[in-house]
């Protein structure tokens, strides 16, 4: 089994579809971005959720490589990329939906898992018909961040003295978290 690794990490500084209700897309960029500096209880710098509303439960997002594969290989989805479901963190290896209600570290930075990331109607413009129904179970972790800290890609590592391991991978082969 492979240690989860983080893929990919994107910001936006403005929202396309949050609170575009009946009309057009924004044209905010999701930027590929070498690292996230995470706010404890603020969100992460640079993104448009950044101060939003205290005890927000979407500081930060995140969502599974593999998930991302497996729609693309359904809706034969070939020039995309995570870009567009516009959310902030990429993962491998981890099964994202048992962090839900649970604190959990990831690069010496905490987190508590607030729920799925629920797709909405704009995921269909954005990525291609049929994308909203087929996320819909598979949205990604909407988390708050707990501790201040910087994200980048590689190994989740940098926790294990503050946590206990517990098996988080729910049957499908998916590497554990660090909890608490």
């Amino acid at each position: 089994m492979q240690p989860p690794v983080i893929e990919r990490l994107y910001v936006s500084p403005g929202h396309n579809f949050f609170g575009h209700h009946g009309g057009p897309a924004g044209t905010h960029p999701a930027c590929a971005v070498a690292e996230l500096r995470c706010r404890a209880g603020r969100g992460i710098e640079g993104d448009r959720f950044f101060d939003y509303k205290p005890d927000y439960a979407g500081q930060i997002t995140f969502f599974e490589a593999e998930v991302f594969a497996g729609l693309c290989a359904a809706l034969g989805l070939a020039e995309t990329t995570p870009a567009g479901l516009r959310r902030n963190v990429v993962t491998r290896g981890l099964a994202l939906e048992a962090l839900a209600g649970r604190e959990f570290c990831v690069q010496g930075v905490w987190f508590r898992g607030a729920g799925e990331c629920k797709p909405c109607y704009w995921m269909d413009a954005a990525l291609g018909p049929g994308a909203e129904a087929w996320l819909r179970g598979r949205g990604g972790l909407r988390a708050r961040i707990l501790t201040d800290g910087v994200l980048r890609c590689g190994a989740f590592g940098g926790a294990e003295e503050h946590g206990e391991r517990a098996d988080l991978g729910g049957g499908r082969g998916r590497a554990p978290a660090l909890t608490r």
